[in-house]
């Protein structure tokens, strides 16, 4: 059942608790608001989908919270929105898929009685990351859940999710938040000129976080455009070899930057937890809990990696779809504008099926990569296909 975001919100309620971190969904709040403080709007389940960056595990956890604190009671608001009260239990995980140890730790933990709140909610932020195995684990529980559990799933369509689970969720889609809008979130919350926050909020296609991680990183916005100008450059197998290594390369080294100092936080507090002084031996009797923290690190590595290429994907397609807007006569929105006279040119000199052609290799490629091929070897072959027009 699908939920249609119904009127809008007014600006003042969503500086209140527990909305008040949720940016540009006032229908999606609306509805979820109705929903808290009414039983007969209620359902026990929730599915709550928009593209990435639209605020989906934030909406998600505001409504934890609604959902779990009296109203009017702040600290068990900001408790849950902390994700430390004892009522709420949230998964994201760390790795490329969702296990099914994890999906039935948290089946197990839905059929416990609420603690101390009104009910006890269940939030799995990256649905659409289980397999069929790990969804049929999760289906007698959305079937018959306990009286005062809710599950509030989240993914970025429903289509993600098998026809078995869609059919117990109640649906909620998210709007995407136009350009401008961004922007000026933006340059609200980091302080960047104007200029930058634009520039950001388009080239991230209104992803709000990584529009926030371009608008402060140069060196972000320099790979972003060095690697799409070596992509405009390639003419034939080895320059595909030498710009696939190039991306893997990049990725790497910015899942390196984003994890490494979360790893060593870890490792060090393990080993104070465990009672082990800076730099001194590890006994043997407890080297199994530092093996297990780092082969959660190496999942976790791995996973940012290949978020990192499906990043640089992302960015390809935006391109290649800007050559199709050009192909066909527009330039109004283009995501690419700093390559405006180079797309031009290659919209010029490439067939529009041509350039459809690469627009689904990349699609592929990101289908293939989550299904994990090799990076390097899948990235070459659709770089051959942007050089030739050709698959493989």
């Amino acid at each position: 059942m699908d939920v249609t975001a119904a009127a809008p919100v007014e600006p003042a309620m969503l500086d209140e608790l527990p909305w008040g971190a949720v940016w540009g969904q006032p229908a999606a709040v609306g509805v979820l608001r109705a929903a808290a403080s009414d039983p007969d709007l209620m359902t026990h389940a929730w599915l709550i989908t928009g593209p990435p960056g639209s605020g989906r595990s934030i909406l998600a956890h505001a409504f934890a919270a609604a959902l779990i604190a009296e109203p009017g009671d702040e600290q068990a608001m900001r408790q849950v929105l902390a994700g430390t009260h004892p009522d709420l239990t949230a998964l994201r995980t760390e790795g490329v898929i969702i296990s099914i140890k994890d999906a039935r730790a948290l089946v197990e933990r839905s059929y416990f009685s609420p603690s101390v709140g009104r009910y006890r909610v269940i939030v799995m932020e990256d649905a659409d990351r289980m397999t069929e195995r790990t969804s049929n684990v999760l289906l007698k529980a959305l079937e018959e859940p306990p009286e005062r559990t809710v599950w509030v799933l989240c993914a970025p369509s429903d289509a993600d999710l098998l026809p078995t689970i869609r059919s117990r969720v109640r649906t909620l889609r998210l709007r995407e938040p136009e350009v401008d809008e961004v922007a000026k979130l933006i340059a609200l919350r980091t302080g960047v000129g104007e200029a930058v926050a634009e520039q950001s909020a388009r080239h991230a296609q209104r992803h709000i976080g990584m529009a926030q991680r371009l608008a402060t990183d140069a060196g972000a916005r320099a790979r972003r455009d060095s690697t799409l100008r070596a992509a405009l450059a390639v003419r034939g197998v080895g320059d595909a070899v030498e710009v696939a290594g190039h991306i893997v390369q990049a990725a790497t080294e910015d899942a390196k930057a984003l994890t490494a100092e979360r790893d060593e936080a870890e490792r060090a507090n393990l080993l104070r937890t465990l009672g082990i002084a800076e730099g001194a031996p590890v006994p043997p009797a407890v080297r199994s809990q530092l093996t297990a923290l780092e082969e959660e690190q190496k999942r976790r590595a791995t996973r940012s990696l290949r978020d990192g290429i499906d990043r640089v994907l992302t960015d390809l397609q935006s391109m290649f779809r800007d050559v199709v807007v050009l192909q066909f006569g527009r330039d109004s929105d283009l995501v690419n504008r700093e390559l405006e006279p180079e797309l031009r040119a290659l919209a010029e000199a490439w067939s529009r099926e041509r350039t459809l052609t690469v627009l689904d290799r990349i699609a592929e490629t990101r289908r293939n990569l989550e299904q994990n091929v090799a990076p390097t070897l899948a990235l070459e072959s659709m770089l051959v296909t942007v050089a030739s027009g050709r698959t493989l």
